[in-house]
């Protein structure tokens, strides 16, 4: 794969340019586990700034989105009643009027219900710590990504 398009790849896995910049300049990989090693070491790395833009390019939780992977990550969390979806919505207002930006949690194989709990908890968090929980939440989502991304190039 060239580079642009590998780039691009990184990108729908984790929309931060800066990092999918770095990860791609370590190439070649020698197994999908230093592939995987390398994005986690340069998103612990990468800029607030990057991050920004990552967590931009993520749906609110709870809502549909355009994108595929999001749709499949949400699929349990978006088959809730409308009384659990109308609970999240709120939540999500309180946590970008509180934390200035989407609430990110990797939603893979959980419920709603579930999901609502998680964000409840973390509302309680200032903001540091709440930056730090964002940033391994989007590096699991991005691990997740990854790994389909791998399992499909093998198939």
């Amino acid at each position: 794969m060239d580079d642009e398009r590998f780039e691009r790849l990184l990108r729908s896995c984790c929309d931060a340019p800066a990092w999918a910049a770095r990860v791609a300049a370590r190439r070649p990989f020698g197994t999908g586990e230093a592939l995987l090693a390398a994005a986690e070491q340069e998103l612990a790395a990468t800029s607030e700034d990057d991050v920004d833009t990552a967590l931009a390019a993520h749906p609110r939780i709870g809502e549909r989105s355009a994108s595929a992977d999001s749709r499949r990550e949400q699929s349990a969390a978006l088959a809730a009643d409308e009384a659990v979806l109308a609970a999240l919505a709120e939540g999500n207002r309180e946590y970008e009027a509180r934390f200035g930006h989407v609430y990110l949690v990797c939603a893979s194989g959980r419920s709603a219900d579930e999901l609502l709990g998680v964000l409840r908890s973390r509302l309680g968090n200032d903001p540091a710590a709440e930056r730090a929980v964002l940033r391994r939440e989007l590096a699991a989502i991005t691990r997740l990504r990854l790994q389909r991304a791998l399992a499909g190039a093998a198939a």
